[in-house]
């Protein structure tokens, strides 16, 4: 008995020393530039959007790009991660709040122009803002994707993930990928973008219903873009 006794207690230093040192480990961290083009690409787009669909002052959306990509780039080269990791999830939520409702506000300010003034709006000038808008709604959900999918990147990179919103089609096909394969910001991307194509889901299934809620929102925004005001610019140009 006191040998068993014995070999209990080493079992138990040798997990707490196991334990320890998964604590210890270094936090695996997705990289951050790509996201980083992404909202520098949204700040844009809401910058150079004509005054009249310009929901917001010219230097909100500069501002708070500014402001989100210093936690990301924090969190990229410090090692006192986990509090700029929380401040990154805030910042990320609270600018796609504020780009997605200026691009809602703006389309609608563009279709009521439309509608009101069509001799005074050329085919160019509805085109180009109509794309514009386009290629606004698919970043910013990709952001909103990324940023909520399984707790967030970071939790997602370190195997943490609690439950899904998404089904990716690597999932269903671990022999095909990487063993420790994740989704990543360009996953979310091509989530977006075929959202707002196909107007439906294509590869990658939604399990949540927030993920259906939103996918329902930027198809939504989508179809309202190419039906209303890209459909109309052709015309015009066409005529």
């Amino acid at each position: 008995m006191p040998h068993r006794s014995s070999d209990l207690a080493l079992d138990g230093t040798l997990f707490a020393d196991a334990s320890r040192s998964d604590m210890d480990s270094p936090l695996r961290i997705e990289p951050r530039w790509p996201v980083a083009f992404a909202v520098l690409a949204v700040a844009l787009l809401l910058t150079i959007l004509p005054d009249r669909v310009r929901a917001l002052p010219v230097w909100v959306p500069i501002v708070l790009g500014i402001v989100l990509i210093a936690p990301m780039a924090a969190v990229m080269l410090t090692r006192a991660r986990e509090p700029w990791l929380r401040v990154e999830r805030t910042i990320t939520l609270v600018f796609c709040v504020v780009a997605g409702s200026g691009m809602i506000v703006g389309l609608s300010l563009l279709i009521a122009e439309m509608v009101r003034r069509s001799g005074a709006v050329s085919g160019i000038q509805l085109l180009t803002s109509s794309v514009a808008m386009w290629v606004l709604n698919v970043i910013t959900f990709a952001l909103i994707y990324w940023q909520i999918d399984r707790g967030g990147p970071d939790t997602r990179a370190n195997g943490a993930s609690p439950r899904p919103d998404w089904l990716f089609p690597q999932e269903g096909a671990p022999q095909d990928v990487a063993p420790d394969w994740r989704p990543t910001f360009v996953d979310y991307l091509f989530l977006g973008y075929s959202t707002a194509t196909a107007f439906s889901t294509t590869d990658v299934m939604p399990l949540t219903p927030r993920a259906k809620l939103l996918m329902m929102l930027e198809s939504t925004i989508s179809l309202v873009t190419i039906v209303a005001v890209m459909s109309r610019a052709i015309n015009i140009l066409g005529s």
